[in-house]
């Protein structure tokens, strides 16, 4: 890369003007379908009108309070997990890592990890798994707090958690990525679209159905939230973040689908 800066008229300027480029981006793709053949671009808001996460205060890896307006006017996404876990956790954490590598571009995006388990994972605790982990935890924040205060924020994201014997490690969590947008609301794009006039099924949203040739009578399925598990859901999960910073650029009406 510094031997192609070098060689280039006005070379120096070359990765600024990259850096624009990644920018803007997400909001010419959003312009471009917008004005297509996609009327879905807009990730669907999940849950019933209004719903929100509700204020909340726990301990971070630093032993600082962390609260949901440190979280105001940020996209985020967050899950659940524990440091002792023996299954699925690091496999989340790793591509939690994987996503904030992708968006490291991206400014107005954070992270955010409760454990369920937060009797062991104390703040020390936390910091030596970030440490083990070597994550980067700039825009990242591991809570940790009341146990009974975590399990019921957890159903405000669409996700559980509770102490479970029969499970590996002894508690029963989602695997599940949720991304949350500046309004503190849960987001989500579509695994499929629908036609609601003949039952045509699509990968896209078309704006004309090719069976009954009625326009917009495409409707998304929303994903709701994103398993953490699987490699081709977190690279949808970091092209509809992408979408979201987009729809933030050019402000449009927001649809809503209720959760099912």
């Amino acid at each position: 890369m510094k031997k192609i800066t070098q060689n280039l008229p006005g070379g120096s300027l070359s990765a600024t003007a990259l850096l624009l480029l990644l920018l803007i981006v997400p909001f010419l793709v959003y312009k471009y379908v917008s004005k297509g053949t996609n009327n879905f671009v807009k990730l669907a808001v999940i849950g019933s009108e209004g719903h929100q996460i509700p204020d909340f205060a726990f301990l971070n890896q630093s032993n600082d309070t962390i609260t949901n307006a440190d979280y105001d006017n940020y996209i985020y996404i967050a899950d659940f997990f524990f440091t002792r876990c023996p299954t699925i956790c690091p496999v989340m954490t790793y591509n939690m890592k994987y996503i904030q590598k992708k968006l490291n571009i991206y400014p107005g995006v954070k992270f955010l990890s409760f454990t369920v388990d937060p009797e062991n994972d104390t703040p020390e605790v936390l910091r030596e798994y970030i440490k083990s982990m070597r994550i980067n935890d700039e825009n990242w924040n591991f809570l940790t707090g009341s146990k009974d205060s975590i399990y019921s924020i957890a159903n405000s994201y669409f996700a559980h958690a509770s102490e479970d014997s029969t499970q590996p490690g002894g508690y029963s969590h989602s695997g599940q990525l949720i991304l949350v947008d500046k309004e503190g609301r849960v987001r989500s794009g579509y695994s499929n679209f629908v036609c609601r006039e003949c039952g045509d099924v699509s990968k896209k949203s078309l704006m004309t159905c090719p069976t009954t040739g009625k326009n917009f009578t495409y409707e998304g399925n929303p994903v709701g939230t994103y398993d953490g598990t699987k490699d081709h859901i977190i690279k949808d999960l970091i092209k509809d973040v992408k979408t979201l910073l987009a729809e933030y650029h050019n402000n449009p009406k927001i649809e809503r689908l209720e959760k099912q």
